[in-house]
């Protein structure tokens, strides 16, 4: 039961204990889970901004508690799971064939604005807020305020990384670093959330965020893309497996991959403990039969992904060693939140890779996201680089209910390409094997060997199994044809969830990797 922790009546999971406890006194103070999911986004909006911000994305899952679930009464139409899509879409200037003229094969990674689609945060938490809200937003703001007026210690996650941004311009805030705990103040990001709380979502697209935005772009974007709002309520996918539903966001989102991985899975053989490189061996072949046509399928307006006989197809596949299935690192944050009504949210937010592009709005000092590494360059592929185009995203959350509805768990994790394999471990432990949260989050990982950003999706050489310290399954793989390699202090993302217990109790635990992460109950 190592690192779980029970709450009665409401818990908040996440990489930081200062969100965490903003999102519980909001809880404390008679808001709902989505206040206080969105009080501990906005203090990670100051706290992690190398993971997260107000200059990224957002993709959140609700579920909307005991009144809508069968146990309790009957499913509304759309049954109790809503998928909330705040990502961001490029700007009118977006011009593939002017990058390809370039020389570009690819989007740019880093240091370019075109990589930098409209960002979605903002509009994510004002919807949100909208539909299940309680606590005026400048209440749920106030603890991210202070943090960010009076300041916050580097966390040490934070600190050896604002290294890597401290001569860039905008970036002021964050050049001071020297260590953990050092004092860190960021007045920008506090007249942007007080912004949001009194002018909504105009005080920031259309006010000192928005006109440095405007000025930085030199063209990309215009005022018309930053008056369009990003954040849209969407149907969400889901599949039947170890006698759950399990759910997640449709495109741009990957997560059809970690459903579609679950739906193979469920249909395979699987040893009796995951100590056997059998239980790996499953996992991997289901996440490569899922996964090795990505890039190829993933664009804002894909279907069809998660049918039976697609499930079947592919599970077909698992047989097969010459699929490839590249992986890429990212940096992202996950968050969820159950309040004591059943309202739980499952929210993922990110920037991409780390603090982004390295592109900071010049009067906020908010660093950008660069998600538009996802668009494509190939002309006419369906994710091609245009304007107010949504690019593929990473972003991964998972949410599962039990068959009547009713809420079993929320999870979700960071780790870019990755996000689909780490989640399929911790769920299949958590279903299948009966593993608590704690346990299922600390395990040792397996992952797909990753390259040096997120345009490995196109490498043309096989899947590398990565192995974290403490697997035991290296021998076992490698006799099984996978090609192997162990991963000291690897990243293995971050990942946390909440278990809902047949008596109403909640189990948590956050990810011993994440170091300062909480897991923090009322």
């Amino acid at each position: 039961m190592r690192n779980t922790r029970y709450a009665p009546s409401g818990m908040v999971c996440s990489i930081d204990h200062l969100a965490s406890a903003a999102g519980v006194t909001a809880l404390d103070r008679g808001g709902s889970a989505a206040d206080a999911a969105i009080a501990a986004n906005a203090v990670l909006a100051v706290t992690s901004p190398h993971m997260c911000g107000l200059g990224g994305d957002l993709f959140t899952l609700v579920h909307d508690g005991p009144a809508q679930s069968g146990s309790h009464g009957p499913v509304r139409d759309g049954g109790p799971v809503h998928a909330l899509n705040a990502s961001g879409r490029a700007g009118s200037g977006a011009d593939a064939g002017r990058l390809r003229a370039e020389g570009h094969r690819r989007m740019p990674h880093r240091l370019d604005v075109r990589s930098v689609p409209v960002p979605g945060c903002v509009d994510g938490w004002l919807a949100l807020h909208a539909r299940y809200g309680r606590l005026p937003l400048a209440d749920v703001f106030a603890p991210a305020v202070r943090l960010a007026r009076d300041g916050f210690p580097a966390s040490p996650l934070l600190a050896p990384m604002a290294r890597e941004i401290a001569d860039r311009p905008g970036a002021g805030d964050l050049a001071g670093i020297r260590a953990a705990g050092d004092r860190v103040r960021r007045p920008g990001v506090a007249r942007a959330l007080e912004a949001v709380a009194e002018g909504g979502r105009a005080g920031f697209y259309l006010g000192e965020f928005g006109e440095g935005l405007l000025e930085l772009g030199s063209g990309e974007y215009t005022r018309a893309d930053l008056e369009r709002d990003n954040a849209d309520w969407v149907e969400p996918l889901r599949v039947r497996a170890f006698g759950h539903d399990v759910w997640s966001a449709p495109p741009n989102s990957q997560g059809y991959l970690l459903l579609l991985s679950l739906g193979i899975l469920d249909g395979l053989e699987l040893p009796p403990s995951t100590a056997h490189a059998a239980w790996a061996h499953a996992l991997a072949r289901s996440a490569r039969a899922a996964a090795h046509d990505r890039d190829a399928l993933l664009h804002e307006h894909a279907t069809g992904l998660l049918s039976p006989a697609e499930i079947e197809r592919r599970r077909a596949l698992t047989g097969r060693g010459d699929l490839k299935v590249p992986a890429a690192d990212g940096d992202t944050t996950y968050l969820c939140a159950v309040d004591g009504d059943g309202l739980a949210v499952s929210l993922i937010q990110s920037n991409a890779s780390g603090f982004g592009s390295f592109l900071f709005e010049p009067r906020t000092g908010i660093n950008l996201h660069n998600r538009g590494i996802g668009f494509s360059l190939e002309p006419g592929h369906p994710a091609e680089y245009g304007p107010g185009r949504r690019p593929p995203h990473t972003l991964t959350p998972a949410l599962i209910t039990r068959p009547d509805g009713s809420l079993r768990s929320v999870a979700g994790t960071m780790g870019g390409d990755a996000q689909p394999q780490i989640l399929l471990q911790i769920i299949t432990r958590l279903l299948r094997y009966g593993q608590s949260p704690g346990e299922a989050i600390a395990a040792p990982r397996w992952r797909f060997g990753s390259g040096t950003g997120f345009d490995t999706w196109r490498r043309a050489e096989g899947a590398v199994v990565e192995l974290e310290d403490g697997t035991g399954w290296r021998d076992g793989l490698a006799a099984l044809g996978h090609r192997v390699s162990a991963v000291p202090g690897g990243a293995f993302g971050h990942a946390h969830l909440i278990d809902v217990l047949p008596d109403g109790m909640l189990a948590g635990a956050t990810d011993p990797r994440a170091l300062t992460g909480a897991a923090i109950g009322r």
